[in-house]
């Protein structure tokens, strides 16, 4: 048990030790030297210098030359059980000791340096001294800790639980403050920013701009089945005419039935970022904890007032649709028109703005800016041929090259982006990581002997990060067809209808591009408007009149248990800390200081003849007496201490052991 304490080094050891018993043996130096090798916490004792044999003393111990410490010995003689049983006051028993050393032959030259009143003004020299060293440094974490503590133990101090007054108060900072940390959470503003993952509006503007681009594009019609409705389409206008013109209600009828399969991925949209709004609201409700009712309350007001205006914008977002609808406006800037469409060949597998189908109005920016940098893991490579291998990808708008690692001085490879497209890998059972593929659509390798190249993140949000950049530079997703409702194409035999099918795909790739590029524009401004700017004027202005029309303010401005006692410990933290400084700060620090003794000297640790505590007999010469405020071994030039040792005498020892596991005690 002694070790939980004698660990700390701020505990000063006494390895009491009685004089009639081997000193290299002890108990209590064995201990001190396991947690205090250099011996600077150690002071001896030696007891029971009146009960040694005849003939022997331990005056070499008390010098400080036979097993040396730093801080020396110290020589003390207590009440026998004899003196104890007869009544002896402590007053007689030190007289005593004093009388002890002042007449024994070998102590008395150094008796003001023994007994108990010596023992007494050491450990309180050495407590002062330690008193003196840590006093600024604990003196400095006070402060700090008070610092900490002033902002809310002024704000404790000022609420009142019995003040209808100070609770209307703290009510109103309350809301002030939710409205201040929802826009700095969407707006991205505030001191408070989290490093570690993204939250609030950074998450909005990923599904603004990374997520919702991508599923516009997924919706791409598979081209064989839109020529085929294309076809059916001008057949059945013409009925059981022979059409010698293209009918523009083709154009109109395949033109709405894609614009209305953008609802479903719309209503998505605004359901994700409904959903990361929540967490954004909740992420701020969660610090009116300390009162539970208005915690619940505002949760409560506030969630309603998210699924009104979600239902608003979607409304608003399937009006916009529907205005879509109401109107083909065949004379937009953008558009084609007849006339050029019939002069426009297929071109679905080259990157064009205007003629590649599905292309949505993605306008493949200039080749010398870079889209992405970032680390990809090339997963698909035989451990054969090295295996995965993590490299550094740079995607522009016409190659995807890397390189061995992000100084970007060994370029390992590099893809153009032509006739390249991109495809979801399903997950292994044991891997963490999320896979997509790029693939040649005209089957050509596209890595070395490898017809795909997988490609591996570390998260999802990555992984849709890369989706989007590769789909800015021109890399499409694979369409999906499903096999069971996958019809034949159809053969055409009348190369005037095929002239007319052909018009109409240009002028369906033409108009939607225009569609795409403005839903795309439209759908985040709407959800901002409608969505997120709306429950933020809600919390800023509406808020705290609906928590007042409850009536039941006082009530809201309950406490929950925890908030009381938290209460209650950070005032009695924060007074007793003021207290505390103000009586350091009447502590005097300038008070006399003995200096660090150097470490003994732990030589005679290896010996392992342990010498007699005891030595008998006549002593050549007198002893010698050193400077040492305590009993220091003899000096040399270097600064350390030294053992003076009698000729062909083995040095001392006391066997080092290790020491025992120390008990978790609070």
């Amino acid at each position: 048990m002694i070790m939980q304490y004698i660990c700390k080094e701020n505990c000063l050891i006494l390895a009491v030790t009685p004089a009639n018993t081997d000193l290299a043996n002890s108990d209590a130096l064995k201990l001190a030297k396991d947690v205090d090798p250099q011996g600077q916490r150690t002071i001896g004792v030696i007891t029971k210098l009146d009960l040694m044999d005849e003939g022997t003393d331990a005056q070499q111990i008390l010098e400080n030359r036979l097993l040396p410490l730093c801080r020396g010995y110290i020589g003390v003689v207590n009440r026998s059980q004899k003196d104890i049983d007869g009544k002896k006051d402590v007053m007689s028993a030190l007289l005593a000791e004093e009388k002890f050393f002042l007449s024994h032959p070998a102590y008395r030259h150094m008796a003001p340096r023994m007994g108990t009143p010596y023992l007494q003004r050491t450990l309180n020299q050495q407590l002062t001294n330690h008193i003196r060293e840590t006093l600024p440094d604990f003196r400095s974490r006070l402060q700090s800790e008070l610092m900490t503590l002033n902002k809310e133990a002024e704000d404790y101090k000022q609420y009142s639980p019995d003040d209808h007054a100070r609770r209307t108060k703290t009510l109103l900072q309350l809301v002030q403050r939710l409205a201040v940390d929802y826009e700095e959470l969407i707006e991205g503003s505030g001191d408070r920013v989290d490093t570690v993952n993204l939250s609030g509006g950074a998450r909005i503007n990923r599904i603004f701009h990374e997520y919702f681009p991508y599923q516009l594009v997924k919706i791409e019609s598979d081209e064989s089945k839109l020529r085929q409705e294309i076809n059916y389409a001008i057949r059945n206008i013409h009925g059981v005419r022979t059409g010698l013109f293209t009918p523009d209600m083709a154009f109109e009828a395949i033109v709405k039935k894609q614009i209305t399969r953008l609802k479903a991925p719309c209503l998505n949209f605004v359901d994700m970022v409904s959903s990361e709004l929540v967490t954004t609201v909740d992420q701020c409700i969660n610090k009116l904890s300390s009162f539970p009712k208005l915690q619940d309350e505002t949760e409560r007001m506030v969630s309603a007032e998210i699924r009104e205006q979600e239902r608003v914008c979607k409304d608003q977002i399937l009006l916009l649709i529907d205005i879509q609808l109401a109107y083909i406006n065949t004379k937009h800037e953008d558009f084609i028109g007849f006339t050029n469409a019939q002069h426009i060949n297929n071109q679905r597998n080259k990157k064009t703005v205007a003629g590649m189908p599905g292309n949505q109005g993605v306008a493949p920016p200039s080749s010398l800016i870079v889209i992405r940098k970032g680390w990809l893991t090339i997963s698909n490579i035989g451990i054969m041929k090295g295996g995965s291998k993590e490299c550094w990808f740079i995607l522009t708008a016409e190659s995807l090259s890397w390189f061995k690692d992000d100084e970007e001085k060994e370029k390992k490879f590099m893809i153009p982006l032509d006739n390249l497209m991109l495809k979801d890998v399903e997950r292994g059972f044991m891997s963490r990581k999320f896979i997509f593929a790029i693939f040649n659509t005209e089957s050509r390798n596209v890595y070395k002997d490898y017809k795909h190249l997988e490609l591996a993140c570390n998260s999802q949000e990555e992984l849709d990060g890369w989706k989007a950049s590769l789909l800015r530079a021109g890399v499409y997703p694979e369409k999906v067809t499903d096999a069971e409702n996958d019809t034949p194409p159809e053969n055409f035999t009348d190369p005037l209808l095929e002239r007319q099918v052909e018009t109409i795909r240009n002028l369906v790739d033409s108009y939607m591009s225009i569609i795409y590029k403005t839903i795309r524009d439209l759908m985040p401004k709407a959800i901002m408007h409608l969505l997120i700017n709306s429950v933020k004027e809600f919390i800023s202005v509406k808020l705290l009149a609906q928590l007042y029309a409850l009536g039941e303010c006082s009530m809201l401005m309950d406490e929950s248990p925890e908030q009381q006692k938290r209460r209650e410990e950070v005032l009695h933290k924060h007074a007793a800390l003021k207290e505390a400084l103000a009586v350091i700060g009447e502590i005097s620090t300038s008070t006399c200081s003995s200096t660090l003794p150097s470490p003994a000297d732990s030589s005679w640790i290896k010996s392992s003849r342990p010498e007699k505590m005891a030595t008998a007999g006549t002593r050549s010469g007198a002893p010698r007496v050193y400077p040492h405020t305590s009993h220091p071994a003899l000096q040399s030039t270097d600064g350390f201490q030294k053992v003076t040792r009698r000729p062909h005498r083995a040095p001392p020892s006391v066997p080092r052991r290790h020491p025992p596991p120390i008990p978790n005690v609070k």
